[in-house]
């Protein structure tokens, strides 16, 4: 172990700042014994990493009714960690919206991890075409209720983010200020293509990367054995040799393919955050020297990683 701090980037133009890396929840602390759990938010916090992503897994896709975040809450708790002492990113689903109000989701989530406020949340991915304006309308009231400190959006059209930050522009309300977005050595189009990467580029909006080890199946996990992100652009039948090939250059790294997949995101300068999940301490104590990777030698791993670039081929406006 070792006790240095991680650094911090703000998440998006105005906001708070945040761990170069944070901790996902799906499928996450309940993988864990609630020991296993405590173990893994004190180390969070003793390497500067006590940033949680946390949802209540209810609807659409992901109908699981899972008590991850339930589970989550109680380990939080029984670290004993003062609420300034970390920080948590909620989620808003639009797959029911409007039917479901975010006021109704977010006091139902809240009360289920036993958290007073999000510092943050992400308007989750959509269907359909749901109204935008009316989306941020809602999170505005959210954030002056004092139940939600920003926002961000979750793999959303680049129209539909575009408009919303005109809206909010126009509306002098508070924009969304960052995009989670699936990104990684195999999956880049989207987050480095001309529609994002300009949002990034200008400062309008900071990068959440999430997906970036594509459910472990780049990392020669195996074959999933949970639900994992939906596979865009359909890459992941070539994912093996991108896995095989990833191991050679993590090999000639000295590093492992877990950290050579973090490292490729935080060495792009638009990325603000880092999300990933952990279920071992091992995992974690693995994951976070791969910022000392991506410091010394980020530049390197982007140039090495290049040909697995796999998603060329699907459009850059974002979405599913």
């Amino acid at each position: 172990m070792h006790n240095q701090k991680l650094a911090k980037r703000a998440i998006g133009p105005g906001g708070p700042e945040v761990p170069v890396f944070s901790l996902g929840s799906w499928n996450t602390w309940d993988r864990m014994q609630p020991g296993e759990a405590v173990l893994m938010i004190e180390r969070a916090a003793e390497a500067g990493a006590a940033f949680f992503d946390v949802a209540y897994y209810n609807m659409g896709p992901h109908q699981e009714h899972s008590r991850t975040d339930i589970l989550f809450g109680e380990a939080i708790r029984a670290a004993g960690l003062a609420r300034t002492d970390f920080q948590v990113c909620g989620k808003l689903w639009l797959w029911n919206y409007p039917d479901l109000d975010f006021r109704a989701q977010i006091e139902t989530s809240l009360e289920r991890a036993g958290l007073d406020r999000f510092d943050m949340v992400v308007a989750g991915d959509y269907l359909g075409r749901p109204d935008m304006a009316r989306i941020a309308d809602e999170v505005d009231l959210l954030i002056k209720d004092g139940l939600v400190g920003c926002w961000g959006i979750n793999n959303w059209l680049i129209g539909d983010t575009l408009a919303t930050l005109d809206h909010c522009a126009a509306r002098g309300i508070q924009p969304p200020i960052f995009a989670q977005l699936k990104y990684g050595i195999v999956r880049r189009t989207v987050a480095e293509g001309k529609g994002y990467g300009a949002l990034f580029s200008s400062g309008r909006l900071g990068l959440q990367a999430s997906d970036c080890m594509e459910g472990g199946l780049l990392i020669h996990k195996g074959p999933p054995r949970r639900k994992i992100g939906a596979d865009v652009g359909k890459i992941r039948e070539q994912m093996e040799g991108a896995a095989d090939r990833l191991k050679q250059i993590a090999d000639g790294l000295g590093a492992t393919p877990a950290q050579v997949a973090i490292a490729f995101c935080l060495a792009n300068p638009a990325t603000t955050n880092v999300l990933f999940g952990a279920s071992r301490l091992g995992q974690l104590e693995e994951n976070l020297a791969a910022a000392a990777l991506a410091a010394e030698r980020g530049a390197e791993i982007r140039a090495l990683c290049e040909p697995l670039w796999l998603d060329a081929h699907v459009s850059p406006d974002g979405g599913f």
